[in-house]
């Protein structure tokens, strides 16, 4: 049986499970800084989970099939995701900076592409790191069963891929959660406020997370200090955060604002919980009719 929703956000532990989450996220950021640094957006994120699946559920007898330009364009144009320009130059970047290569004749037409090493990793790390989550709150399995038979990974993402983006409610965050994840990096920003939110202000209006220095965050997500600084004061101004009487060593990330964030992740973790279910159900009770392996560079 899976998790919804509402069975995640009103659970006494995600909250404290969701800290951890984040936590490992900053690490895998300091592990690959430039590859989690090009998708700290919804619209990014967005657009590598389409672009992963359509790779993973490529069929070599069917034209025109896997990581074109036209499949991705049409996945996330359908639902105003991005623009048909906003695709072309995410895949021209990945291409740059070596996160995908050309597979077939580079002449031919549509080009394909595939991930290459450390964006699969990376990836595979990504749903580890959520069925974590998912294990904690209520005791599975989940974890071990993938690493037991790694190439249901190749099943999975792409089930959550194609329902995140036919989820309204996950496709168009809340307005004060959407100032962070529209703009530029600030899925990394988010983690890291919700990494130190670990202890209730006195008057229990929201968690204290300590100083937060721009100039430092800025420098370690390699983002415009700037637009770091713009950022928080939109925060500051539509209640996400304050610094009680001034104090600068003591920002405060609002009660309200985390909870609403909770309820956005909610979504995506009971997603996540539906394609696991959906793809290791019937691997659980033997019915599975592709035979397993182990994924290529896992």
């Amino acid at each position: 049986m899976t998790l919804s929703s509402k069975d995640i956000v009103t659970h006494p532990q995600f909250v404290s499970a969701l800290r951890v989450f984040a936590g490992k996220l900053r690490g895998q950021f300091d592990q690959s800084p430039r590859l989690s640094r090009m998708l700290a957006s919804h619209q990014r994120w967005l657009l590598s989970q389409a672009a992963f699946a359509l790779q993973l559920e490529y069929d070599p007898s069917q034209s025109g099939s896997g990581l074109t330009t036209t499949n991705l364009r049409e996945i996330i144009t359908s639902n105003n995701a991005a623009s048909r320009n906003t695709v072309l130059n995410f895949l021209d970047q990945l291409l740059s900076y070596k996160f995908v290569r050309i597979v077939g004749d580079p002449n031919r037409r549509p080009k394909r592409y595939e991930a290459t090493e450390l964006p699969t990793q990376a990836m595979y790390q990504w749903l580890v790191t959520n069925l974590e989550l998912l294990d904690q709150l209520d005791g599975g399995d989940r974890v071990a069963t993938l690493q037991a038979q790694p190439d249901l990974f190749r099943q999975i993402q792409p089930q959550i891929a194609r329902r995140a983006c036919l989820n309204p409610n996950w496709l168009e965050p809340p307005p004060r959660v959407a100032l962070f994840l529209w703009t530029e990096a600030g899925g990394l920003v988010m983690d890291e406020l919700v990494r130190r939110a670990m202890d209730l202000a006195p008057d229990g209006d929201g968690y204290n997370i300590g100083r937060i220095d721009a100039r430092i965050m800025a420098e370690h997500f390699m983002i415009s200090r700037t637009h770091l600084q713009r950022l928080f004061r939109r925060a500051v101004e539509t209640d996400c955060l304050y610094w009680p009487d001034g104090d600068r060593n003591h920002c405060i990330l609002k009660r309200d604002f985390l909870e609403e964030y909770c309820g956005w992740q909610a979504i995506k973790f009971s997603i996540v919980d539906f394609a696991y279910e959906r793809i290791c159900g019937p691997v659980r009770l033997g019915r599975l009719d592709q035979p397993l392996g182990a994924v290529g560079g896992l």
